[in-house]
C-alpha cells in the first residue's frame, strides 16, 4: 500500500463494518484454522534486532517446538518492515531491511502460520505533534507519556487512531504479507478502565455520561456506570472493526485481542467473548504471592465464556516475578508447571521470549521438551467436553466492583479488601477436597447451563442481577443444590442494595443489618450434629469469619452452628467471651427433596484464604460432599499431596489430568524443585456400556494396569512428579 492508497481509505469505509457482534460463522468452533491449534509461539522483536537477527534460525527453533502458529512483531508502536503509512514509526535500525517480511517467509517455509503482533497503545512524538487528537491526556492537560520511555505517548481508544490509523496499518500488512491473523499487545485487557481527558473524551463524557467519570472504579457513581457501558461498547466496536479489517484479504484471517490475565477482571469478559473469535489470556507467570494454580484458574475463567472456542495463554519463558527480569530464564520447573496448567485446563500454551539475541538460552530446551511431548500426545488434548458435575460461579460483577470503592469502602489494616479473595478461598478448599469442577460465568446462569451439575457453589456473589437470582431458583426447583457465602445476592449487579437477599427464599433467613467486621477472635458454636460438622472431635467451638451478615433466627431445631460475637484478644486477662451462646445462625442447612442448600452468613471462604485455618476448608469440603447427596464425582484420586484435577471427554476417549502442587514455594515464585507424590489410587466413571481398552500415563510413557466394573475404571498411578495425564481409550 502506497501513500495514495492510504489516503484513499476513508474513515467512513472503515467504520461502516464495525457495528454488532461477530457472526455465528465467525464464532463457530471447528471451522477456523485456529480452532484446531494446540501449540503457539512468539518472539518479541526489539528495535535493535534488525541489525543482527537471524530469521531462519528463529523459525527453526519454533518449528522444533512443532507450533501451529507463531506471533511476530508487525507494527503499530513500531514497524519492522518498510511501511508507507504516515507516522507509523520504523525501527531506527531497520535500514533497507524488511525484517518482518523475512521472518514471515522463513515461517512459511517451515509450514508455520503467522499472526502479526501489533501494539496500539503508544506512538512516537512525531505522531503526537501531527495528530495530538490521537492521544490521551491527564486532567491537568498534559499528554500521557510512557513511564519508562517518555518519548512514547499514550493513545486514546476513543480517537481516530483506533478507527483510522491502526486499520490502515493492518491493511498495509495484509496486502504486503497476508498474515493468518492479527493480535494486539496489551489491548483491551481486563483491568480497570482508563479515564482520558482529551477534548474528544470530554465531549463523549458530557454527551453520554453527563459528567466526568471518576479515575478509579466506583460503582456508587451513576456517571461511572454509564461510562462502563460506553467503554465496553467502544471495545466491541473497535474489536469488530479490526476483525473485519483482518478478513478483507482472506476470510480465514482473524483478529484477536489481549484479554489480560487472572481471575481479577474489571472489564466484562462475557461481553468481550461476544466479539472474540478466540480468547487470548496474557497470563505469563505469577508475581508476588500468587498461588501456583493461577494459570489453571485463568483457563477456567476463559472457558466459562468461550463455549468451546479456542483459548490461548501466553507463557513467559523469562522471569515474571516482582521485580522481573526480561532477559533471564524462569526456572524450568516453574515454566513446566505453568505450561502444564494451560494444557490441563483446556488452553493452548503460547510460549514467549523477548529479543532476538538472547544471552540466556536455558528457556529454549524447556519449551522444546514440553511442546515435543504435547505434539506426540496431541490427540489426547483434543477435548470435547468437561466431565465435571460440580459448578463454581464466577462472580464477575462482584470481582469487578465490590472491593474497589464499591457500595462502601471496606478496609482491613488499611487495605481495601480484594474482592477475589472469596473465590480464592473456595478454590483452595476445592483443591484440598480433590473435587472436579467448572466455572460458570454469572451472565451464563441459565437452567440449561446449570443442568449438567449436581451442585452450584457461590463464593460471595454479592452483586447479582434479578435474572441471575431467578436462574438459581429454577436450578434448585429442578433438583440442584447450592452453597453460598456472605453477602451473596445482597445487591444488584451495580452494587445497589436490595431490601433483603435476592435469594432470601433459598437461604431461609433475611439480612437484619449491614455486614459486621472485620473481627478477629470471633467464633462459631456447634449446637447439634450435622454431616457438615463432622470431623471436629474434641471441640464444640470453631473459629469465626472476619466478616458476617447478621441474619434472622431459624425455627426450632434448625440451628446447628451459632455465632459467638468477637471479644478482646489482648491482654490475656481480658480474653473471655462476653456472650457465650446466641441463637444467631452462623450457617443454614436446608433440604427439600433432592435439593440441598448451605448458606454461611460469614465470609468463611475469604477468611480461609487469608488465615489458612483448616477448620474453614473442612467446613467447605464437608458442605460440598453433603450437597452431592451421594452422587459420585466423575473421577477421584486418593493419596498424599496437593493436587488439582481436570477430566475431559476427548476425541479418542477420556483424559484425567493430575497437577502436583505439593511444594514449599507454591505460594511464592519460583518453583525450582519438584516433590513427587507416592502411588495414587484413581477411579474414573465412564458412560454405561462404554468399554475401556487401555489406560496409559502419557508423561511416564507407560501403560497402567486397570480394572473395569460396569462404568467404573480403577487403576494406580505410580507417581506424579509435576504433571500427569492418564488417557483412557
Amino acid at each position: 500500500m502506497n501513500r495514495r492508497d492510504f489516503i484513499a481509505v476513508s474513515a467512513a469505509s472503515l467504520i461502516a463494518t464495525s457495528t454488532g457482534k461477530l457472526s455465528a460463522e465467525d464464532l463457530s468452533p471447528g471451522k477456523p484454522w485456529y480452532s484446531t491449534m494446540l501449540r503457539c509461539g512468539q518472539i518479541n522483536i526489539n528495535e535493535q534486532d534488525p541489525l543482527t537477527m537471524d530469521a531462519g534460525a528463529w523459525m527453526d527453533y519454533f518449528a522444533s517446538l512443532k507450533v501451529d502458529a507463531v506471533q511476530l512483531n508487525g507494527g503499530g508502536i513500531m514497524a519492522f518492515y518498510p511501511t508507507m503509512v504516515p507516522f507509523h514509526h520504523r525501527s531506527e535500525f531497520l535500514g533497507s531491511r524488511d525484517l518482518f517480511g523475512e521472518v514471515v517467509t522463513a515461517a512459511r517455509k517451515r509450514n508455520l502460520r503467522v499472526v502479526a503482533r501489533m501494539d496500539c497503545n503508544y506512538a512516537y512524538e512525531e505522531a503526537f505533534n501531527a495528530h495530538p487528537e490521537w492521544f490521551a491526556f491527564n486532567a491537568d492537560g498534559a499528554p500521557r507519556r510512557h513511564g519508562e520511555c517518555p518519548w512514547l505517548y499514550k493513545t486514546c481508544m476513543f480517537s481516530t487512531y483506533f478507527t483510522e490509523q491502526m486499520p490502515a496499518i493492518y491493511r498495509e500488512i495484509n496486502k504486503l504479507y497476508a498474515p493468518d491473523g492479527f493480535y494486539t499487545n496489551g489491548w483491551p485487557g481486563t483491568e480497570g478502565l482508563d479515564v482520558c481527558h482529551c477534548a474528544n473524551c470530554q465531549k463523549i463524557y458530557r454527551e453520554k455520561t453527563g459528567g466526568t467519570p471518576p479515575e478509579t472504579t466506583d460503582v456508587r457513581s451513576a456517571i461511572y456506570r454509564k461510562y462502563y457501558e460506553v467503554y465496553m461498547d467502544r471495545i466491541s466496536e473497535v474489536w469488530k472493526l479490526w476483525h473485519d479489517t483482518a478478513k478483507e484479504e482472506s476470510a480465514n484471517s482473524v483478529y484477536v485481542g489481549n484479554l489480560g490475565g487472572g481471575i481479577r477482571t474489571v472489564k466484562d469478559v462475557k461481553r468481550l467473548s461476544e466479539v472474540a473469535a478466540w480468547f487470548n489470556a496474557d497470563n505469563q507467570g505469577r508475581p508476588g504471592e500468587a498461588p501456583i494454580w493461577s494459570c489453571a484458574q485463568q483457563g477456567r475463567v476463559a472457558r466459562s465464556v468461550m463455549n468451546g472456542r479456542t483459548v490461548t495463554n501466553v507463557i513467559g519463558s523469562y522471569d515474571t516475578g516482582r521485580p522481573g527480569w526480561r532477559h533471564t530464564s524462569k526456572t524450568k520447573e516453574e515454566t513446566n508447571l505453568w505450561m502444564a496448567q494451560a494444557a490441563a485446563s483446556g488452553m493452548v500454551p503460547w510460549f514467549h521470549w523477548l529479543g532476538g539475541q538472547p544471552e540466556d538460552t536455558r528457556w529454549k530446551e524447556t519449551g522444546r521438551s514440553f511442546f515435543d511431548w504435547l505434539a506426540t500426545n496431541q490427540t489426547h488434548f483434543r477435548n470435547r467436553s468437561s466431565v465435571a458435575n460440580l459448578a463454581v460461579l464466577y462472580p464477575q460483577s462482584t470481582i469487578a466492583f465490590y472491593g474497589s470503592n464499591g457500595t462502601r469502602d471496606r478496609k482491613l489494616n488499611g487495605e481495601t479488601i480484594d474482592a477475589a479473595d472469596y473465590l480464592e478461598g473456595m478454590y483452595a478448599a476445592l483443591l484440598e477436597g480433590r473435587f472436579l469442577f467448572d466455572f460458570v460465568h454469572q451472565e451464563n446462569l441459565t437452567a440449561a447451563a446449570l443442568k449438567p451439575y449436581r451442585a452450584l457453589l457461590i463464593p460471595n456473589a454479592a452483586y447479582l442481577r434479578d435474572s441471575e437470582c431467578e436462574a438459581i431458583r429454577e436450578y434448585v426447583a429442578a433438583g440442584g443444590s447450592v452453597l453460598a457465602t456472605f453477602e451473596t445476592s445482597r445487591y444488584n449487579e451495580w452494587g445497589q442494595p436490595r431490601e433483603d437477599f435476592g435469594l432470601r427464599d433459598l437461604f431461609g433467613v433475611s439480612a437484619t443489618g449491614n455486614a459486621i467486621g472485620p473481627n478477629g477472635n470471633s467464633y462459631m458454636h456447634m449446637e447439634q450434629a450435622h454431616p457438615v460438622l463432622d470431623g471436629y472431635k474434641g471441640t464444640t467451638m470453631l473459629p469465626g469469619p472476619e466478616f458476617r451478615v447478621p441474619v434472622s433466627r431459624l425455627g426450632t431445631g434448625a440451628l446447628h452452628l451459632s455465632v459467638i460475637p468477637a471479644y478482646p484478644a489482648f491482654p490475656p486477662e481480658m480474653v473471655f467471651p462476653r456472650v457465650r451462646r446466641t441463637d444467631e445462625p452462623a450457617a443454614v442447612f436446608k433440604q427439600n427433596g433432592a435439593s440441598r442448600i448451605v448458606y454461611f452468613p460469614g465470609d468463611i471462604d475469604r477468611t480461609f484464604w487469608r488465615s489458612g485455618h483448616p477448620d474453614f476448608s473442612n467446613l467447605l469440603i464437608n458442605s460440598v460432599k453433603w450437597l452431592m447427596n451421594g452422587q459420585q464425582m466423575p473421577a477421584t484420586v486418593e493419596g498424599a499431596g496437593l493436587l488439582e484435577l481436570f477430566a475431559w471427554e476427548t476425541e479418542p476417549g477420556f483424559a484425567l489430568h493430575i497437577l502436583n502442587y505439593t511444594n514449599p514455594r507454591m505460594m511464592h515464585p519460583f518453583i525450582s524443585q519438584f516433590y513427587p507424590t507416592g502411588a495414587l489410587q484413581a477411579r474414573f466413571q465412564v458412560p454405561a456400556g462404554r468399554r475401556i481398552a487401555s489406560v496409559r500415563a502419557l508423561r511416564a510413557n507407560r501403560d497402567l494396569a486397570f480394572k473395569q466394573s460396569e462404568g467404573t475404571v480403577t487403576f494406580e498411578v505410580p507417581s506424579v512428579v509435576d504433571y500427569e495425564v492418564i488417557a483412557l481409550a
